[in-house]
């Protein structure tokens, strides 16, 4: 695994080069890329700029974010799926072969049997299209309890919940994105990570809960750096990943307003100290 710099949660808007740069100097070992911007730079610039570019300077590609709303309504997802073999193509020629998307853990309008083959409708070919293409799918729960409070109908909220839509939609390609503070919101132990297998995790989120609340009072887009607080435990998901031999991005998402409010530079520089911190306690090597 690669500690992996994803400029979006932490508030960076940088075009693709500029990125690539602040990866390069924090010490990240790949870069979570916008999969249109690709599109355009490799119109003007022709495909090969962009490998070139990152291997250039020692990167991987972490995982390209998910293109469109798959929840949106049904022209709006048809406009997606139209667009999504090309993007998929792009980015398996450039050896970037994982996306993820998240599961939103409750509905107001639809309960859990029709959300669920909504889910399978909406995200099949999907991950069909994906699969044809080599590009592995990872699938996001959402643990805290607060968003479930706010809405009718409860929906998969647990990492068994994601693992058995990952295996119903059958393509063979669609794995789990681990967030260790949905672990820690959906009362999962780190320990049950050593249950995966490398290749049923695609990709991995880390930070850290807010002090001063219990798992069930955690609040989605308000988290901390990893090895923050100490809630979450960074050391032990660190090594139940090592253990899995886990070979991905490991990416910082904090969701955090003090994070966002430092300049590009200093926001890059927090997110890989954390990053060093957290491999420090777990005791691995880079």
């Amino acid at each position: 695994m690669f500690p992996n710099f994803s400029p979006g949660p932490l508030g960076i808007n940088v075009p693709f080069s500029e990125a690539v740069q602040l990866a390069v100097r924090y010490g990240f070992g790949g870069l979570d890329v916008s999969i249109a911007e690709l599109q355009q730079i490799a119109a003007a610039q022709g495909v090969d700029a962009i490998g070139e570019q990152m291997a250039r300077n020692g990167l991987q590609f972490g995982i390209w974010t998910f293109p469109f709303p798959y929840r949106a309504d049904e022209d709006s997802w048809r406009q997606g799926l139209a667009g999504l073999p090309a993007q998929a193509e792009l980015a398996g020629s450039l050896g970037a072969v994982r996306t993820s998307t998240f599961i939103a853990p409750a509905d107001d309008e639809r309960p859990w049997e029709e959300n669920y083959e909504f889910h399978l409708v909406r995200l099949r070919p999907v991950a069909q299209i994906l699969a044809d293409h080599g590009i592995r799918f990872g699938l996001e729960w959402v643990g805290p309890k607060t968003l479930r409070d706010e809405k009718k109908f409860d929906f998969i909220h647990t990492m068994k919940g994601a693992q058995q839509l990952a295996a119903d939609l059958g393509t063979g390609e669609v794995g789990l994105l681990v967030d260790i503070f949905h672990l820690f919101t959906s009362h999962t132990d780190v320990a049950e990570v050593r249950n995966l297998t490398n290749e049923q995790v695609v990709n991995v989120h880390v930070n850290d809960a807010v002090a001063g609340r219990s798992a069930h009072e955690q609040i989605d887009f308000e988290r901390t750096l990893p090895a923050e607080t100490g809630l979450t435990d960074i050391a032990g998901f660190l090594q139940a990943l090592d253990a899995i031999g886990y070979d991905g991005p490991v990416t910082v998402e904090p969701f955090n307003q003090r994070i966002r409010d430092l300049a590009p530079a200093d926001a890059a520089q927090a997110a890989a100290s954390s990053l060093q911190r957290s491999w420090q306690l777990a005791g691995l090597s880079r």
